[in-house]
């Protein structure tokens, strides 16, 4: 984000959340397993990003205290949002009790915060660190925090939801 090297993994950035976001909007089962398989894949992407960035930065001068501050910052205010989306996808059961999720209109407005705080936060980290590209590289781990957050809280949610007794029963109606 602090310069032109940045450029090329700010636009794949956009367009894994543009992804992320869409794959969001869609009605879909909640999964045990399937819905930690992109954080995980995130948060492998985020560890490479990490060394990369602390690489760039250390090869002119020490890493300081105030960049690592803002990026540990940086990934309390993922969870944050993650908690706080997780609140706005809809979690319902369907006829044959398969518990379902959806994001609204709302989880798309915390996405796109979120990626605008994840863009100031990681400019402030680059200017903090004098050189490289910390802030940039985080933006992977950023969003397995994030998204993983989210999906465990909304798994949590959709076990709470009662049984349908009876198949033939009318489905719980979806609630945010």
């Amino acid at each position: 984000m602090q310069n032109a090297n940045g450029a090329p993994a700010l636009v794949m950035a956009v367009a894994i959340v543009g992804l992320v976001v869409r794959q969001q909007l869609r009605t879909r089962p909640v999964r045990r397993i399937g819905s930690l398989v992109t954080p995980v894949v995130f948060g492998v992407l985020g560890v490479a990003g990490l060394a990369f960035g602390i690489a760039s930065v250390v090869k002119d001068h020490p890493l300081t205290a105030l960049p690592v501050c803002l990026l540990v910052a940086s990934f309390f205010v993922a969870a944050v949002f993650g908690a706080v989306r997780a609140r706005t996808v809809r979690v319902w059961r369907d006829p044959r009790g398969t518990a379902l999720r959806k994001g609204t209109a709302a989880t798309t407005g915390l996405w796109l915060a979120s990626v605008a705080a994840h863009f100031g936060l990681g400019l402030w980290i680059d200017h903090a660190a004098g050189s490289g590209l910390l802030g940039t590289a985080s933006v992977y781990a950023y969003l397995a925090i994030g998204l993983g957050t989210q999906n465990l809280l909304v798994r949590g949610r959709a076990a709470g939801l009662p049984a349908l007794v009876d198949s033939q029963a009318h489905p719980a109606t979806p609630f945010p």
